[in-house]
């Protein structure tokens, strides 16, 4: 029985090599890629935006007192700043790493600012101050980026239209009151609703899920443009200003996207 017992076991290990070669490979499987997130600027967008701006602008009168001016006479420029406050509405399509969009601004503002006029210069002395006051402005723009995931540089370039509001003051040097009108009496006033042209650029970064920030430089084109202010009562006839206009605009904006702002990519 003990020599059965042995030559079996024998028998096993003997065979053991030979059973283990006919035994089937193991599958290597590989490990899952993992998902990288990838910010996704496309979809519609919702923001506000805050800043201020400088519209440089410069008269040159047409017609003074109803007789015409010419070749208009320069009456001297200045720069209108102040703070601004709006809102923008937009579309994004991203290709890779291409962003491109269409966009929609409105602005309120408060870019005020006047000059000594030099055309009504009497002894060396201005009597005369022109003043200007940009109360609102819009873009209608198209867009290109570039994104570094959820950092986006890009430019833009459109239209843009702007509310002017202007007027001739009365600023006697040491005199409250000259031929009947008082010191700082308004003596005539004009607005206008402008069209013109914007390019700009920005830089944006993606913060939170849906949430991005941007900082945005704004240049409108605004032109030259023949003015008729109107003649406060009693004062006198009316006179027309050729004006023209260039503003900067600089903006941090606040974004909302609609939709998913993340994509996987393996």
């Amino acid at each position: 029985m003990k020599k059965i017992i042995l030559a079996t076991v024998g028998s096993m290990l003997l065979g053991t090599p030979a059973f283990a070669a006919d035994m089937a490979a193991r599958t290597y499987t590989k490990a899952p890629a993992i998902a990288a997130s990838v910010y996704n600027w496309g979809g519609f967008y919702l923001g506000i935006n805050g800043g201020g701006g400088s519209a440089h602008t410069c008269w040159d009168v047409t017609n003074n007192a109803g007789l015409p001016v010419a070749p208009p006479l320069a009456e001297g420029c200045h720069n209108a700043t102040g703070g601004t406050v709006g809102g923008q509405i937009g579309y994004r399509w991203q290709a890779t790493n291409w962003v491109f969009g269409l966009e929609a601004q409105g602005n309120w503002a408060d870019f005020k600012g006047s000059n000594a006029n030099q055309f009504a210069v009497i002894g060396g002395t201005s009597f005369f101050n022109d003043n200007t006051k940009v109360d609102a402005f819009g873009l209608f723009t198209g867009q290109i980026g570039y994104a570094w995931n959820n950092v986006l540089l890009y430019a833009k370039g459109g239209a843009a239209v702007v509310h002017d509001k202007y007027s001739l003051t009365f600023t006697p040097t040491g005199a409250a009151l000259v031929g009947g009108i008082a010191a700082g009496q308004t003596l005539s006033t004009g607005s206008e609703t402008r069209w013109g042209g914007a390019v700009g650029a920005g830089l944006e970064f993606g913060f939170a899920p849906n949430w991005s920030v941007a900082v945005e430089y704004d240049h409108l084109f605004m032109g030259r443009r023949d003015i008729a202010q109107n003649v406060v009562p009693f004062v006198g006839p009316s006179s027309t200003h050729r004006i023209g206009q260039d503003i900067d605009v600089g903006t941090v904006r606040v974004n909302y996207t609609f939709g998913g702002p993340v994509i996987a990519k393996y």
